[in-house]
């Protein structure tokens, strides 16, 4: 950690920077001098902002801002570096943020109006308003209006990395974590569903137990089934009522191991 200077040395290791600015080693120990200014500021703005910006991607832009300014910075004009720098620090770290951002300012701007809107409609019904209310406010025709809304809808985007919940161990829970695959198969449903099909299937022969596969699992239809199997929709059907009649029994025999 560097050993912080009195303002006699700092202004001495200003004059001397600015004598050679091709001196990498002075620059760094300005660096090293303003690095306080650059974290406290990016922790003030942080702090305002949503979940998911990281701290350390503005710490680090921030940097960039200080060493702009450090070369930029002119000793005679008799201001002080700190109240210099600190608009530099600041703008490096909005741009930072701007470049984050990939939502259009006129994407941010149309879903603003169309909240202000909705919720003063929602205001005066005691209700939430129809598309139709909503674009005779916007003064739209409907088209107009679902065009609207649908390039507004791009701003509603949800960080992965937000914070859903703080828990004891080391890791926080975050919004990834807790997203439901609606496509995934919950696999205690999936080995029940095996050992159902394997109980219903046993002791029936080739074509019963596709018929029962075909038609309760793949969810075709008899005629469908008929063709795969080279059968008539009606000799499928007869053999669906039998085989169903079959289970019937088996399963009735068999109740008293369910109870």
């Amino acid at each position: 950690m560097a050993t912080k200077l009195s303002d006699a040395e700092v202004q001495q290791l200003w004059i001397a920077y600015k004598q050679d600015q091709s001196n990498v080693q002075l620059r760094n120990r300005l660096i090293e001098q303003y690095l306080p200014l650059v974290r406290y500021n990016a922790e003030r703005l942080w702090q305002r902002l949503p979940e998911g910006v990281d701290l350390n991607d503005l710490i680090s832009a921030g940097v960039f801002g200080l060493m702009d300014a450090i070369e930029a910075y002119d000793l005679e004009r008799g201001v002080k570096f700190e109240t210099y720098c600190v608009p530099r620090i600041r703008g490096a770290m909005l741009d930072e943020l701007r470049t984050l951002d990939w939502v259009p300012r006129l994407v941010r701007s149309k879903a603003t109006r169309l909240e202000a809107v909705r919720k003063e409609l929602e205001a005066e019904l005691g209700r939430p308003p129809s598309d139709s209310e909503m674009a005779e406010r916007l003064e739209m025709n409907l088209d107009e209006y679902k065009k609207f809304k649908s390039e507004a809808s791009a701003v509603n985007v949800v960080s992965l990395n937000k914070k859903w919940y703080e828990t004891d161990s080391y890791k926080d829970v975050r919004e990834v974590d807790i997203l439901e695959d609606a496509k995934g198969e919950d696999p205690t449903q999936g080995i029940q569903r095996r050992d159902l099909m394997r109980l219903v299937t046993r002791g029936l022969n080739r074509n019963e137990r596709l018929i029962i596969i075909l038609y309760y699992y793949e969810e075709l239809t008899m005629k469908e089934i008929g063709q795969t199997l080279g059968l008539s929709e009606s000799r499928v059907s007869q053999m669906h009522s039998g085989i169903v009649a079959r289970l019937k029994r088996q399963l009735q025999q068999r109740r008293p191991e369910f109870d």
